[in-house]
């Protein structure tokens, strides 16, 4: 579908994208992520035409973005993070003003708005005016113009930005709908555990250079080795049954730390693959009382703040 291959650009000596490579497929929910100034809005702007890499390619759907940007155009829709409606125009007539530009028919017109309102869960607003719509529904209200032209390919600058609880769950809901059509959407944000919760896969960029691009599954287990497994063992477990715990966990491969957080719980440092840690519990849970054997979760800001650290 979308495939960035060592995309560059610099402004003078300044370098925003620094040889970025990566690929998103057929319904795809990508997140990309990175602080204020990594390159993500430069990326952006390349891929919906708004600006010319320095070096490196950009193709969707086999088109190249730099030297068909017409075509590209009707390929993706662009939704940026400020949005613009016009005062005085119903939702309905704001979709088609933009129909219009896009050459459909009153008929067509007229269909393709209903549906969209519907896809937004705005059916009911369709004779509101725009400027007096919430936060909320102003951004659904823009992911429906982006999405007249049936493009391939969603660019989301900061979907979810200033919205509450209730439109964020909206938004999830309507972005799930949008991959069950085989859309691919890339949303762009630095919030990463909102990203997460969205999203198949997620790329992490800093001072424009690719950090990580893979599933969040591959995410968590990349850096959730450095996270202590707890091993809660059963009530009324003796100093005898912790020590034997203690020196079966100290035998076994992998294992590089052992604390106790509490009488009954041991914190214990394990640098092993999943399935090794599975034998781990297998094996301890074989000769000794367990009643709890688990990872702490992973901290999708605080791996925000590792991987992104300042240079």
């Amino acid at each position: 579908m979308l495939t960035l291959n060592e995309l560059t650009k610099h402004y003078g000596s300044f370098i925003a994208l620094d040889h970025l490579s990566l690929t998103i497929g057929d319904g795809e929910l990508h997140g990309f992520v990175g602080p204020n100034g990594a390159g993500k809005t430069t990326t952006m702007r390349i891929l919906s035409t708004l600006l010319s890499p320095t070096s490196g390619s950009a193709t969707l759907c086999g088109v190249d973005v730099a030297t068909k940007p017409k075509e590209i155009r009707m390929l993706m829709g662009y939704m940026p993070d400020f949005f613009g409606v016009y005062d005085r125009l119903k939702a309905s007539e704001y979709l088609d003003f933009y129909a219009r530009c896009y050459g459909f028919s009153y008929r067509d017109r007229m269909h393709m708005i209903d549906n969209l309102l519907e896809l937004v869960h705005l059916s009911d607003k369709k004779d509101s005016y725009v400027d007096l719509l919430s936060r909320g529904m102003k951004q659904r209200l823009c992911l429906a113009r982006a999405l007249i032209h049936d493009p391939k390919l969603l660019i989301l600058d900061e979907p979810a930005s200033g919205m509450d609880p209730r439109a964020r769950a909206e938004m999830k809901t309507i972005l799930r709908t949008l991959k069950d059509l085989g859309k691919s959407v890339l949303i762009s944000s630095h919030i990463m555990p909102e990203l997460a919760e969205m999203c198949d896969s997620l790329t992490i960029i800093d001072h424009g250079k690719l950090v990580f691009t893979g599933s969040v599954d591959e995410l968590s287990a990349h850096m959730s080795g450095n996270s202590p497994i707890t091993v809660q063992l059963i009530d009324g477990a003796d100093s005898e049954i912790i020590q034997k715990a203690t020196s079966l966990l100290k035998e076994f491969p992998g294992v590089t730390g052992i604390g106790q957080d509490d009488p009954k719980s041991l914190s214990v440092i394990f640098e092993g693959s999943q399935e090794a840690q599975n034998e781990l519990l297998r094996s301890l849970s074989s000769q000794v009382p367990i009643i709890d054997f688990h990872r702490a979760p992973l901290n999708l800001e605080k791996v925000f703040m590792e991987v992104t650290q300042d240079e």
